[in-house]
């Protein structure tokens, strides 16, 4: 079977890869010089419901009833590199994430040859990287974001602990190019607590990371420990967004498009509210926070519309010192998907707004069909060549304290 690719040219399913795909991106990132600065991904993903990643999580699960339930669901050894079935016990769901087949990286990732030098989750990874031009990329998982609304907490608790060890262990130990910041099963505030005292020292791991699609209330004293550890320790904390096709509002929606436009949006919004209203900005001052795949649009609205009913019911929010909007501009933003609207004043009012130059940090989302080339950033005309370069890399390495970052894309 022949793939047409750009340009007309054909490939066959057998020599599928990656890096062919992104030929263009790999000349955009010459052209645009970026071996001459780093450049870090925020916010990336892989498949670990790749066949052998799948295999490999479902050993570390403890519990032997839901791990046979793994094995018995997970038909690892079919290739499977897109699905719910790569680990058996996921919650699946009505998704398109696909484009209807028409991202040929989606299905056809299992048929991609690799060598045996290295993990093969390793391999993949840096071949997009080095063929965008990033040198360090934040790794987050794919199918388990939906892990918040799974009915057994339980489940959550042994598939973060499974995922996490497996990722520390077979990928973060082995590639400086890879870090993390680990799944915290949000369901289950004390297994949040082991799990940062069991990974929080481990090589890679440079904060930790909630799901977004959930209903806890993220201001529940039940949380108030989990956030003083990660204060006291200096990891930040992220938000990561996500949809909800069964959420009952969500539900009245009869296209992908329309609950992917506010689904990834709506779940951070609710989180930030509670935040900033339940004065927790001012109980964890040095808690850095990160709103992660978003988007930026939603949040001039967020600092407009939270300043404007404080100012008309200061008394409900006593905790707070200041305008909500003045917490705000104190978090961090990943880019993915950036929204850039034909009149780029707008997007330039959104960069001035959130204090862009130090708060924003590119993220391509990569392998999804959405993601954003570090281009999305550094062709914009509003910005000074030292503003680009925070935000493509300089502001992520002073926020996880990277130290120096040498160029290590092989561009």
């Amino acid at each position: 079977m022949d793939l047409v690719l750009s340009g007309g040219r054909t490939q066959t399913v057998e020599d599928f890869r990656t890096s062919e795909l992104l030929r263009h991106a790999r000349q955009q990132a010459i052209a645009h010089g970026y071996s001459k600065f780093p450049i870090i991904d925020v916010d990336s993903h892989h498949y670990e419901t790749d066949a052998k990643s799948a295999a490999e999580i479902i050993e570390y699960i403890t519990d032997p009833v839901l791990r046979q339930l793994a094995l018995s669901a997970a038909q690892v050894g079919s290739n499977n590199a897109n699905g719910a079935k790569g680990l058996g016990i996921l919650p699946s769901g009505i998704a398109y994430q696909d484009m209807g087949g028409r991202v040929t990286r989606y299905p056809l990732r299992g048929a991609e040859k690799t060598g045996d030098a290295e993990h093969r989750d390793i391999e993949l990874t840096k071949r997009w990287m080095d063929a965008i031009g990033i040198d360090i990329t934040i790794l987050f998982p794919t199918m388990m974001l939906d892990l918040g609304f799974h009915p057994q907490v339980q489940v959550e608790v042994e598939l973060a602990q499974a995922y996490n060890k497996w990722l520390v262990e077979r990928l973060l130990a082995r590639e400086p190019r890879l870090r993390s910041m680990l799944y915290l099963p949000f369901n289950d505030p004390e297994a949040c607590i082991r799990t940062i005292e069991e990974f929080g020292e481990k090589k890679g791991v440079i904060g930790f990371l909630v799901t977004s699609a959930r209903l806890k209330p993220i201001h529940d004293n039940a949380y108030m420990r989990i956030y003083a550890m990660l204060e006291e320790r200096g990891l930040p904390l992220g938000f990561h967004g996500n949809y909800n096709w069964g959420d009952v509002s969500f539900s009245t929606m009869n296209r992908f498009i329309s609950v992917h436009s506010l689904g990834f949006v709506f779940y951070n919004m609710v989180h930030m509210v509670n935040w900033i209203m339940n004065g927790l900005p001012e109980r964890f001052p040095k808690l850095k926070i990160i709103w992660i795949e978003s988007g930026l649009a939603w949040v001039p609205f967020m600092i407009q519309r939270l300043d404007n009913e404080y100012k008309m019911r200061t008394s409900e929010a006593p905790a707070l010192k200041k305008l909500p909007g003045d917490y705000i501009r104190e978090m961090y933003f990943s880019s993915q998907p950036m929204e850039k609207p034909d009149d780029l004043s707008i997007l330039e009012t959104t960069f001035r707004m959130i204090n862009a130059e130090s708060q924003l940090m590119y993220s391509s989302d990569y392998p999804h069909w959405d993601f954003d080339l570090p281009s999305v950033i550094y062709d914009l005309p509003f910005l000074s060549e030292a503003d680009k370069r925070n935000i493509l890399g300089g502001n992520a390495v002073r926020l996880f304290k990277l130290g120096t970052v040498p160029k290590l894309a092989r561009i």
